[in-house]
C-alpha cells in the first residue's frame, strides 16, 4: 500500500516537462532580454536562437546519460557511474554546492525585486534579510507538505509563468495589430539615447557575449534528474522530457523579445525597472499582471531548487559516499536532514557576503561548465562499455550517444575561451578592471577546493566501509 502511495506521488511525464519548464524559466526572460538587446540589438533574436541551440545540444547529453544511470545525482551519478567513486564524489560536492549557492542567489532574487516593486531599497541589508527569510520559511512549509504538494506548487507555479509569457506575447501582438506602432527590426540598432547608439558595432567577440548571456537563460535543465529517483520510469521520460521542455522554452523566449523589439526596444533597453519586460507596456493592468508573473516564476524556481538541491546530497548517502543517516525522509516523504542542510548553506553563504550576486554567481556558474563537460565525456564512456560502475541496457545511438556529446564538450570550451573572467575575477568600473574581486577568487577556492577536501574527510569512514 504504501510503495503504491509512494508511486503516486513521483513526477510523471508531464510533471518532469513542467519541472524541467520551471527550473529553466526563472527570472532571466523578465528581467534581462534588455541586455542581450543592447549587446547584439537587430541580431537578438539570432542570438536566442544559437542559445538555444546549444542549450538542446547539452541537454541532448544529460538524457542520454538519464537512459543509463537513473539514480538520483544527476551530473553526480553519471560521472561516478562512468569514473568511479573518487571523480563522482568530487563533482557530486562540486555540483550540490553550486545548486545550493545557485537556490540562494535565486531566492535574494526574489526578495530583492520584490522589495523594488513595491517601493522599498532592494539595497538595504535588514530589508533583503528579513524577506530572505520569510521567503525560506514559505519553501520550507511547502516543501514539509510532501513530493505531492511540492508537484502541485511547482505545475501552478509553471502555469502561472508560461500565462505572463504568453500574455506578453499576445497582448504584444494584439497592440501592434490595433495601434500599428511597430519598429523594424534593422531600426533597433539605430536608437539613440543621450545623442549616443546604444547598439554597438557587433563584433564577433560581441556576438559571442551576447550569445553567453542569452545561454544562461536556459541552464537550469542539468538539475531536473537530480530527483531522477522521484520520477516514473526516468530511463524513459526524462530523455524525451528534457528536449521537450527546451523546445517550449526556446519559443516562448523567442516571441516574446520579438514582440519587446519590434514594439518598444528603446524601453526595453534603458528602462530601470526591475522587470524590464514590463517596460514596453504602457498599460498599468497590464504590467501588474506581468509583475506577478515574473514574482511566480521567481518562486516557482526556488521550490524547484529546493526539490533538487537536497536530493543531490541525499543521492551521495545513498550510495554510501556520506553518512547514512542522511537518507531520513518522513513520512510524507520529505528528505528533511539534507533539506535543512541545503537551506542553511542557501542561507548562510548569500548572507557571509551581504547578498552580492555577482560574487555568488560565479561559482554556480564554473560548477556547470563543469557538468557540461563531465557528462558528455561520461556518455561516451557509457556508449562504449569504458564505464566504472554497473549500468542500464539502454539502447545505444551513435548519434546521440557519440556525435552530440563530442559537439556538446566543443562548444562549452569554446564558450569558456570567449567567456568574460576580467568580469568575474575583476572590480569593473567604467568599463575598465581597476582590481581584483577577491570574494569572488576565494568562493572559488572554497568551493573547488576546501569544501571537497573537508567533505572527503567527513565522509572517510562510510567509504572506507564500502571499499
Amino acid at each position: 500500500m504504501t510503495q503504491n502511495k509512494n508511486a503516486g506521488d513521483k513526477l510523471g511525464f508531464w510533471s518532469i516537462v513542467l519541472l524541467a519548464i520551471n527550473s529553466i524559466i526563472g527570472s532571466g526572460i523578465f528581467l534581462t532580454p534588455g541586455s542581450v538587446v543592447s549587446q547584439a540589438g537587430s541580431k537578438a533574436l539570432i542570438v536566442y536562437f544559437i542559445a538555444a541551440i546549444f542549450a538542446s545540444v547539452l541537454a541532448i547529453s544529460f538524457s542520454a546519460a538519464a537512459k543509463y544511470v537513473t539514480k538520483s545525482g544527476a551530473s553526480y551519478a553519471y560521472s561516478k557511474a562512468a569514473f568511479g567513486d573518487n571523480v563522482g564524489f568530487y563533482v557530486g560536492i562540486l555540483r550540490y554546492f553550486s545548486a545550493s549557492v545557485a537556490w540562494g542567489v535565486m531566492a535574494v532574487g526574489v526578495i530583492k525585486s520584490t522589495i523594488s516593486i513595491f517601493g522599498g531599497n532592494p539595497d538595504k541589508f535588514l530589508n533583503v534579510t528579513i524577506g530572505f527569510i520569510i521567503l525560506m520559511v514559505v519553501v520550507t512549509v511547502i516543501n514539509l507538505f510532501g513530493q505531492k504538494f511540492v508537484k502541485l506548487v511547482m505545475n501552478l507555479a509553471t502555469a502561472g509563468k508560461l500565462a505572463a509569457l504568453i500574455l506578453i506575447i499576445v497582448a504584444g501582438v494584439v497592440l501592434l495589430i490595433t495601434t500599428g506602432a511597430t519598429h523594424s527590426l534593422s531600426s533597433v540598432d539605430q536608437i539613440t539615447q543621450n545623442g549616443q547608439r546604444i547598439v554597438p558595432t557587433l563584433t564577433t567577440t560581441g556576438l559571442v557575449m551576447a550569445v553567453v548571456s542569452a545561454f544562461y537563460a536556459f541552464t537550469g535543465f542539468e538539475s531536473v534528474a537530480s530527483g531522477s529517483e522521484d520520477m516514473q520510469e526516468p530511463e524513459k521520460n526524462l530523455p524525451k522530457a528534457i528536449p521537450l521542455a527546451i523546445l517550449v522554452i526556446a519559443a516562448i523566449y523567442i516571441g516574446v523579445v520579438a514582440v519587446a523589439m519590434v514594439l518598444d526596444p528603446k524601453a526595453l533597453m534603458t528602462t530601470k525597472q526591475v522587470v524590464a519586460v514590463s517596460a514596453i507596456f504602457k498599460n498599468e493592468v497590464l504590467r501588474d499582471v506581468i509583475l506577478v508573473g515574473a514574482l511566480i516564476s521567481m518562486l516557482g524556481i526556488n521550490v524547484a531548487s529546493s526539490f533538487n538541491a537536497p536530493r543531490i546530497l541525499e543521492a551521495m548517502a545513498r550510495e554510501h559516499q556520506l553518512p547514512a543517516t542522511l537518507t531520513k525522509r518522513t513520512k510524507n516523504n520529505f528528505p528533511i536532514k539534507t533539506f535543512f542542510i541545503s537551506e542553511a548553506l542557501a542561507i548562510l553563504v548569500p548572507l557571509a557576503f551581504q547578498y552580492n550576486m555577482t560574487n555568488l554567481i560565479t561559482l554556480s556558474a564554473m560548477v556547470r561548465f563543469l557538468g557540461f563537460i563531465i557528462v558528455p565525456l561520461a556518455v561516451i564512456c557509457f556508449y562504449y562499455g569504458k564505464n566504472k560502475q554497473p549500468i542500464l541496457p539502454a539502447p545505444k545511438n551513435v548519434l546521440t550517444d557519440i556525435f552530440v556529446p563530442i559537439l556538446s564538450v566543443i562548444l562549452v570550451i569554446f564558450l569558456l575561451v570567449k567567456y568574460n573572467w576580467q568580469a568575474q575575477f575583476g572590480i569593473i568600473e567604467n568599463g575598465q578592471v581597476v582590481g581584483i574581486n577577491w570574494y569572488a577568487i576565494f568562493m572559488m577556492i572554497f568551493g573547488f577546493i576546501i569544501l571537497p577536501l573537508f567533505m572527503f574527510w567527513f565522509s572517510r569512514k562510510e567509504r572506507n566501509q564500502q571499499q
